[in-house]
């Protein structure tokens, strides 16, 4: 009976099957690598929504923690205030924003509907900025409406947010970090 069974498929993210078929290869021509281990990958999405005014409130705090949550498929962590400043009535401890480390598979689900989905449905949409890389190869992103995601229902929000993308990857230049993305489909404009 074991001889007749199938065996079962299993689930791989399009933009890594599309990684693993094609883009590795061709990094590997363009930069002449010799070894499969020299190909840079993506290492890391971090995803950051600061929160702002709205520390004073709770209610508005755990809905951009589940709008976070909701976007990137995984728990956020609140990030807290270091140090009180009485200027923003902000005080050592409150919640002052959330973020979500993404790896492996949610990394690059993450970034197919960040690609497909939600940059195309930016206002006045005309490119990312090519020169946003840090010089070890990560590349840093901000949008200012986090409603671009089709996972939040926009009728259901009290507020927009602002959120921070970085790109972590592990290649060792800016070249080879815009060349990957630019693989990946990133429209840059420059």
């Amino acid at each position: 009976m074991a001889d007749t069974e199938t065996p079962e498929t299993v689930y791989v993210p399009r933009a890594k099957q599309v990684y693993l078929d094609t883009i590795r290869a061709a990094l590997k021509e363009e930069f002449g690598y010799t070894n499969e281990m020299q190909v840079p990958k993506l290492d890391k999405i971090v995803v950051n929504m600061g929160i702002g005014e709205a520390t004073a409130d709770s209610k508005k705090v755990n809905s951009a923690i589940k709008d976070l949550a909701a976007i990137t498929g995984q728990k956020p962590a609140p990030t807290r205030a270091r140090q009180s400043i009485a200027g923003f009535k902000l005080r050592e401890g409150m919640v002052v924003g959330a973020k979500v480390t993404l790896r492996k598979d949610r990394m690059y689900e993450f970034l197919d509907r960040l690609i497909t989905i939600a940059l195309p449905r930016v206002k006045d949409f005309r490119g990312l900025n090519g020169n946003s890389f840090d010089g070890r190869g990560n590349y840093a992103m901000g949008l200012k409406e986090h409603i671009v995601f089709p996972e939040i229902n926009y009728d259901q929000i009290d507020q927009m947010w602002g959120m921070d993308i970085v790109v972590c990857t592990t290649a060792t230049s800016d070249k080879e970090a815009k060349s990957l993305l630019k693989h990946f489909q990133f429209p840059f404009t420059a």
